[in-house]
């Protein structure tokens, strides 16, 4: 009897409702879309091998005819004859880039804890004063922050650029909302085997939201990477490599070429560090399935 029931009441199977027609359409949709999107990208790297009749062509070619790399050898050139080293660049660059970067995951994931799974006196009103401080421009807080770096009497050095970087609030609000996926059973259970918060935290939680700390260090390390420091610091020495960069981009049209290579650099290592990261950014959290 039971098998016969099963025979004659499957459960129906859901069907997509969409034709040859729409599926046709979305394709070519998508395509439109995916070479409107490729194509700045396709036309930074053919640049940066173009010699310079090519690149001052009109009408303009988006592929290379004749690819060179003498416009890296300029610009390697040209950052040799710098007064300041150009490894000298690139350490400020790994420090402030990787200072900023891991600060703030650190700080926006420590904060965000305690809001997402601790109940205190004021946890609303902070959490309040997190999202309205991102609906403000960077623009109109420029001033009284760098007000606070020279009452701090840290301008003109490398926590200047680091510390404004780890109280971005975009950061705590993403770690805060994946934090309260987590169940509060995981948490609960770990209490009863004797973990304190700083092992629940690092132990537990921090692996479950990986994809959440590395999306945010991917846009970390671009703001960041972007920076050129002009703001604060005054020092040839402390200035980071997309200072020097843009200087040199800057030169006219003699270093059309320069130029040409220094936006393909600029470009390519934040790409870079995206695909290294992707996999993790992708993936579905490992929570996603759990239920109280």
């Amino acid at each position: 009897m039971a098998k016969a029931r099963t025979r004659f009441f499957k459960p129906r199977e859901k069907r997509v409702n969409r034709s040859m027609a729409g599926n046709t359409m979305l394709f070519v949709l998508m395509v439109i879309c995916g070479l409107a999107m490729v194509l700045p990208l396709v036309m930074v790297i053919n640049n940066c091998l173009k010699p310079l009749d090519e690149l001052f062509q009109f009408p303009p070619r988006i592929f290379v005819k004749n690819p060179t790399l003498e416009n890296f050898s300029d610009l390697f050139r040209l950052m040799n004859d710098s007064w300041v080293p150009f490894s000298r660049y690139i350490l400020n660059t790994i420090i402030i880039t990787g200072g900023g970067m891991v600060g703030h995951v650190l700080i926006a994931s420590l904060a965000a804890y305690p809001l997402a799974k601790h109940d205190f006196p004021g946890k609303n009103i902070l959490f309040s004063m997190v999202v309205l401080s991102m609906m403000f421009s960077w623009t109109v807080t420029q001033t009284p922050q760098y007000m606070i770096i020279s009452w701090l009497h840290i301008n003109n050095s490398y926590l200047a650029l680091i510390l404004p970087a780890c109280s971005f609030g975009m950061g705590l609000y993403l770690m805060k909302q994946f934090m309260e996926q987590l169940p509060d059973s995981l948490m609960e259970s770990a209490r009863l085997d004797g973990a304190n918060e700083w092992q629940i935290f690092w132990k537990i939680v921090m692996p479950n939201v990986k994809p959440a700390w590395l999306t945010l260090a991917i846009f970390q390390f671009q703001q960041m990477w972007g920076n050129t420091g002009s703001t604060f610091l005054r020092d040839e020495e402390l200035k980071p490599l997309q200072y020097a960069l843009f200087q040199i981009s800057a030169g006219g049209t003699a270093r059309a070429g320069a130029a040409a290579a220094v936006t393909f650099i600029i470009a390519a290592v934040p790409i870079t560090f995206f695909l290294i990261c992707q996999k993790n950014v992708l993936e579905t959290m490992t929570t996603s399935g759990m239920k109280e």
